[in-house]
């Protein structure tokens, strides 16, 4: 069944009054991470994948990479808002499909014209890969221009080759893992961002992080696999019970039992940082604006890419680097509703008691056809579960150093 916005219902926050929250002294939070799709097509078939498996297949109609006049044109936009918010500094992902795919003349020319069009701002450049094209020449690309590199990664063999597959049906791991072999030499560490894992509750969770510690990672992001209230994400009954939050508690445990600290794991992270008070940096949990945008490979400006799991366009907007700026895109409602913090929550939430931690959950995982985004997070009973868990565990140690 279509949902309200595929049949062209206004859903929230389609309805939000922009210019209300103006009015009472509401502004937005500039943009510092803007995430370019540089190529549109991807060389394996994961089959959870958000971008090619999910409600939205507008890759389809993308050309295959990003021409050398739309990355002119986005350096160009970008330099602009950076300009007019007084920006120092900007972060710039280079991302797919598969970024690699572009190859390492294009990738060098996106990368050049990016800081060329900023010279008194500070560009931190990443790639976020899956690993597979990982060799020399990228690698000397990368050191040459300071391109941090994040890799996806699901665990062992077994765990990750469940759904990182080639489209024949072959597995990828053994790809990734000669890749991050090659990243993790010492003329190359330097430039290790971490590792993207999605989560399988088929997986061991302890066995899964210690493969993934194999190759020192600096940081973990463990990934919820997309799904909503009218596509639940595979084990995930509609009920209380909480079988994500037990598998990142078994994680949870492990990693912050360690006599030394292995890795950051930025989920649980983030979480400790809020229940010590403190505001988050990511957009998984917490009440932070969110201050990311897409670029695609065509030049339209669209909102986070993983909104495109909730259903066919839920991400597009009609705004384009040709014509329009960056700070108009500050203004559309759906944007807005991610910088307003518990205007944006629903009823449910607005009542619990960890809401500033939860924050309402990962935003794509909060859409209900009818009510749109204005849910808790289909994770909600799994999310309560691991944040009152670590606040127990943390809340323990503070108590001992008090008592001391």
């Amino acid at each position: 069944m279509a949902s309200d916005a595929e049949n062209g219902t206004a859903e929230w926050p389609d309805t939000l009054d922009v210019r209300s929250l103006l009015e009472s002294g509401w502004r937005p939070t500039p943009f510092r991470e803007f995430i370019l799709k540089v190529h549109s097509r991807c060389n394996l078939a994961c089959d959870y994948c958000y971008m090619y498996e999910m409600a939205d297949q507008g890759w389809r109609r993308q050309p295959r990479r990003m021409s050398r006049p739309i990355v002119e044109l986005t350096a160009r936009r970008i330099a602009e808002h950076a300009e007019a918010n007084l920006l120092r500094r900007v972060d710039v992902v280079l991302h797919g499909g598969e970024p690699l795919l572009a190859g390492v003349d294009h990738l060098r020319h996106v990368a050049t014209t990016l800081r060329a069009a900023m010279p008194g701002i500070e560009v931190g450049l990443h790639v976020q890969t899956n690993g597979v094209l990982i060799d020399g020449p990228f690698l000397e690309l990368f050191d040459e221009l300071d391109i941090v590199i994040g890799v996806s990664m699901d665990g062992d063999e077994d765990g990750h080759d469940l759904h990182r597959r080639r489209a024949d049906g072959r597995g990828s791991y053994q790809a990734v893992r000669a890749g991050l072999d090659a990243l993790t030499r010492p003329a190359y560490r330097r430039l290790f961002g971490g590792i993207l894992s999605t989560i399988d509750l088929r997986n061991d969770p302890v066995r899964t992080y210690e493969a993934l510690l194999e190759s020192g990672p600096p940081a973990i992001d463990f990934l919820l696999p997309h799904g909503n209230w009218d596509t639940p994400p595979p084990g995930r009954p509609d009920d209380a019970t909480t079988p994500y939050g037990d598998w990142l508690i078994a994680v949870f445990d492990r990693w912050y039992g360690a006599e030394v600290r292995e890795t950051r794991i930025r989920l649980f992270s983030e979480i400790i940082r809020l229940l010590l008070g403190k505001r988050s940096y990511g957009e998984s949990v917490g009440l932070a604006p969110v201050s990311l945008v897409v670029v695609e490979t065509n030049g339209r400006i669209e909102q986070v890419d993983t909104l495109k799991s909730s259903y066919d366009g839920a991400a597009g907007t009609a705004l384009h680097v040709s014509r329009d700026p960056f700070d108009a895109a500050l203004m559309l409602p759906p944007i807005v509703a991610r910088q307003i913090g518990e205007r944006a929550m629903g009823p449910r939430c607005r009542t619990c008691r960890i809401r500033r931690v939860c924050g309402g959950g990962h935003y794509p995982h909060r859409y209900r056809s009818g009510s749109g985004f204005l849910n808790s997070s289909v994770y909600c009973h799994d999310l309560y579960r691991l944040i009152t868990h670590i606040h127990r565990v943390v809340s323990a140690d503070v108590r001992v150093l008090q008592n001391r």
